[in-house]
């Protein structure tokens, strides 16, 4: 019997963050649920539906993304959302942890991971975001005009929520109303646009290979065959960097694989999870 979710808001870091935990009647195990770029826990609802039988899951609306608080003074940078996540654990009490990231969120658990290693047993990364450098420094310069946000939200507009799940997935079948409207909502107020617009600033590049090859946690990377925002080859080089990982390549799979194969992502979390495990007794 499944027991009720709590959601709401935690103040944390500065920041309002909105939160979905699903407890557990018997496994105090938390899977720790990260989301990508102009997403939020709305990305993960299928995956939260299978992992919540047998663990307990929280799932994170990083800010400024979903309906965590969107706010100016805030450090939009993946150091701070890290730190952010982190101090959201710690006052929810969670010990067990396996965090999972998808794209951008799974560069914010490479974060984690460098930061306090011994946070988490496993990480799973979808997907990951890797290598990617810092916003180009005349684009910085270019956001401190005012009303830039409008051109942020310009450009967003134009290309669309359609568009972007249509590039996001392979299987474009799957794409609906409840999903266009779910991944459009958060986005039809003006703070979204002034919050990214302090993100272009505030994100530093991703981790380089020498951060990556001191991580020691045990990292499952599973990817898409054809990923168009992360190609496969990016998932190729995270295996080499990363000492202790192993990569799935999932065929006929894009990038968005939380809303893709929610099913087969689930079943090789477990296997990873039950290898270890087993080597452990």
């Amino acid at each position: 019997m499944e027991q009720a979710a709590f959601t709401g808001y935690q103040p944390v870091n500065n920041i309002k963050v909105y939160y979905e935990f699903y407890p557990h009647q018997t496994s105090d195990y938390t899977f720790v649920l990260l989301h990508g770029f102009l997403s939020s826990t709305f990305t993960y609802r299928h995956l939260i539906s299978l992992l919540r039988n047998d663990y307990q899951v929280l799932s994170i609306d990083l800010p400024p993304f979903g309906k965590s608080e969107k706010c100016h003074r805030y450090v939009y940078s993946y150091k701070n959302l890290a730190e952010t996540v982190i101090k959201l654990t710690e006052s929810l009490g969670l010990k067990k942890m396996t965090f999972i990231g998808h794209s951008m969120g799974g560069q914010i658990v490479l974060n984690i991971l460098h930061m306090m290693p011994e946070i988490a047993d496993k990480a799973i990364l979808l997907c990951s975001s890797a290598y990617l450098k810092r916003s180009k420094f005349p684009l910085i310069i270019t956001s401190y005009l005012p009303y830039f946000h409008r051109f942020v939200k310009y450009y967003f507009a134009r290309t669309g929520v359609r568009k972007n799940l249509q590039d996001a997935l392979y299987n474009h079948s799957i794409i609906n109303e409840e999903m266009i409207n779910g991944y459009l909502q958060p986005f039809l107020q003006d703070e979204i646009f002034i919050a990214l617009t302090r993100m272009i600033r505030d994100r530093e590049g991703d981790l380089p290979g020498e951060v990556l090859k001191k991580i020691k946690t045990p990292c499952l990377l599973i990817w898409g065959d054809h990923d168009k925002s992360m190609p496969l080859k990016v998932g190729e080089q995270l295996n080499k960097d990363l000492i202790n990982s192993e990569l799935i390549v999932l065929k006929e799979s894009g990038h968005a694989l939380p809303e893709e194969r929610p099913f087969e992502v689930f079943e090789y979390i477990k296997n990873f999870l039950e290898s270890y495990q087993t080597a452990a007794e």
